[in-house]
């Protein structure tokens, strides 16, 4: 997730139609998050191994392959990309604007960190935003490094991660190590299911149980490779790339044809481990393989939606992502509010009734109800609202009234990248 600099660049630098490519492309991988991201609101029995015995028939088996192959374990790290790529853009704007960087970046992260906690606890413990922070000191740490140098640790970072997971199987396999028991996980979730139909201080207790699990997937799986999604965003942003996607359209069909042939054999794997044979050896094999071809097919993802951005299609893509994009904190906040209202018991408790085809249309209707209203939102504001509380806060100051247009230019758009 990417919430970058503000300040008013020369135009030569920040061309608008860059920006326009970034916010599309963070608006397709919004709606990358919310299709994961509503699955483990939606069922208790998700992520657990065992299969939801109310929703078992072909539709719910496909649409459970479907949301784990393309999607679960890629989307992540395209929000982890455009956060490295915007910490470039903050950093230039504060060298143009000759103001100190590092306090102002830090009291953003603090904000970040804020909002991650109330997030993971209230609304979904699956938080991002409490990850990023954290990463985000690391990020500033190794700013300075050379772009190959950031390149080469991004990528020695996945192979690690990678190879702890191959031993880590070869150590279950040697030991006899096998799948979960079935009868304890389902027990589990059906237990998790009902706190979550309760009330509002059970579904808290809820979340509040469910957080070191969480925590130890964040730390082993999700961390290694947001890093190292930050690390080659930061050098996309250092070699300024994406200033002009027409000059490099054969290391975009590179991509994509890379991402999706090893990309997508990867994910087939990864969900053919997590939804038939979890819990043993080769689940955690799978893991290993993501970690490999999950940036694979999240780099084709980007390719694709780039390519389009800057084609004949361009106003039609900008149109439908790049606006959400543009309110990228708002309504990724929104989306957790909106499932929670929806499948816990702040609202209709409507967890663990719900099949997965279903799941998937209330995902997408949601995310096309988002773009609509960041669309006219958008036209009347420079910021979404949660942005606009960010930047109060990064800056010590509310943004200043002439900082608000009503109207959006081309410049405008060049100004905002929150």
């Amino acid at each position: 997730m990417t919430w970058a600099s503000e300040a008013s660049p020369a135009p030569a630098l920040r061309p608008p139609a860059r920006l326009e490519n970034a916010d599309a492309l963070r608006g397709f991988a919004l709606l990358g998050i919310l299709m994961v991201n509503i699955t483990y609101m939606a069922s208790a029995y998700h992520g657990t191994g065992v299969e939801d015995p109310g929703f078992g028939g072909p539709l719910d088996q496909a649409a459970r392959w479907v949301v784990t192959v393309l999607f679960e374990a890629k989307f992540f790290l395209l929000f982890s990309f455009l956060f490295g790529y915007g910490f470039t853009l903050q950093l230039a704007s504060a060298e143009r604007a000759g103001s100190s960087f590092t306090p102002r970046f830090l009291r953003r992260l603090t904000g970040l960190f804020t909002l991650g906690v109330l997030h993971a606890v209230v609304l979904f413990p699956g938080d991002i935003l409490t990850t990023y922070a954290l990463l985000g000191l690391l990020l500033l740490a190794l700013h300075r490094i050379r772009l190959r140098t950031a390149v080469r640790l991004a990528v020695t970072l996945l192979a690690l991660t990678a190879t702890a997971y191959l031993l880590l199987a070869c150590g279950l396999q040697l030991s006899g190590g096998s799948g979960i028991d079935q009868a304890a996980a389902s027990a589990h979730a059906e237990a998790e299911t009902a706190a979550l139909r309760a009330d509002g201080a059970s579904v808290l207790s809820a979340h509040l149980r469910q957080l070191p699990q969480v925590a130890v997937l964040l730390v082993f799986f999700q961390a290694p490779a947001a890093l190292a999604a930050f690390l080659l965003g930061l050098a996309t942003g250092r070699a300024r790339v994406l200033a002009d996607i027409g000059a490099h359209p054969r290391v975009l069909r590179r991509l994509q044809c890379v991402g999706f042939t090893a990309g997508l054999a990867g994910g087939v794997m990864y969900a053919h481990a997590s939804l038939l044979h979890p819990g043993g050896a080769y689940q955690v094999l799978a893991l290993g393989v993501d970690v490999i071809t999950a940036p694979l097919l999240a780099a084709g993802y980007a390719a694709t939606v780039l390519r389009l951005a800057h084609g004949r299609h361009r106003r039609r893509v900008t149109l439908v992502f790049a606006p959400a994009g543009r309110m990228t904190l708002t309504n990724y906040l929104t989306q957790s509010l909106v499932c929670a209202l929806l499948f816990t018991g702040y609202g209709t408790a409507l967890v663990g009734r719900v099949p997965p085809p279903v799941i998937a249309v209330i995902a997408l209707a949601l995310f096309a109800l988002q773009a609509a209203a960041s669309r006219f939102w958008l036209a009347r504001h420079r910021y979404g609202p949660v942005e606009w509380l960010l930047r109060a806060w990064t800056d010590l100051s509310p943004p200043r009234r002439k900082d608000l247009p009503t109207a959006q230019g081309p410049t405008d758009r060049a100004r905002t990248h929150s």
